[in-house]
């Protein structure tokens, strides 16, 4: 009768059956340990980070929205002929050239010269008081722009402030163009220019 016998017994002796096991338990502790004993040395003195949570206040807008605008207020017009319902499209400004343009101003262009002395009447100036101002009693005073040339003659005569439909104009420019003047100087030398005269016209 034959006995079965295992080969792997026959070969191998037991102690090196059991030093064979003992190292694949070695193994298998090692392998066990050792990932958790390499994380603690790797992230043990890692210090702890604590995140607070703050509560921030929320904060109030501030409106900076422009205020609207103000209506306008239609202005009343005293001019009664401007309609109201006039547009552009009624007017016809083919016939522009036909509007009459307003008149130039009139009256003598005054130059003015320089001068270092102003000219100054020879002898008071005399205006005669005109009768039908003395009889509706009207006073006040007329200002009369002259020209003067260098030899002391008034050549020429405007009313810049007058007293109309009454005489007094007229007879102030009167009594200007008869009085002699000493002529105006510039730089030792006679020149002829222009001057404001006020005559003064009062009832005693």
């Amino acid at each position: 009768m034959r006995l079965n016998t295992n080969p792997l017994k026959d070969k191998y002796p037991i102690s090196v059956r059991i030093a064979g096991l003992s190292g694949v338990l070695g193994l298998i502790f090692i392998f066990l340990v050792f990932p958790r004993f390499v994380n603690e040395s790797e992230f043990g003195s890692v210090d702890q980070i604590i995140i607070e949570n703050i509560d921030i206040p929320q904060t109030q807008q501030i409106d900076n929205t422009p205020p609207p605008a103000r209506p306008s207020i239609p202005v009343p017009t005293d001019d009664e002929d401007i309609a109201d319902d006039v547009t552009l499209d009624d007017l016809d400004f083919d016939d522009f050239e036909a509007w009459d343009a307003p008149p130039a101003p009139s009256g003598p262009k005054v130059k003015f010269i320089p001068y270092d002395d102003p000219p100054n009447p020879i002898s008071p100036i005399r205006p005669l008081y005109p009768e039908i101002a003395q009889e509706a009693g009207i006073e006040g005073v007329v200002v009369v722009q002259a020209f003067i040339d260098k030899k002391g003659r008034v050549k020429e005569t405007i009313i810049l402030k007058g007293i109309p439909n009454t005489g007094l104009d007229e007879a102030a420019m009167e009594a200007i163009r008869k009085t002699r003047f000493r002529p105006a100087r510039q730089r030792e030398r006679a020149v002829g220019v222009w001057i404001s005269i006020p005559v003064n016209f009062r009832l005693k």
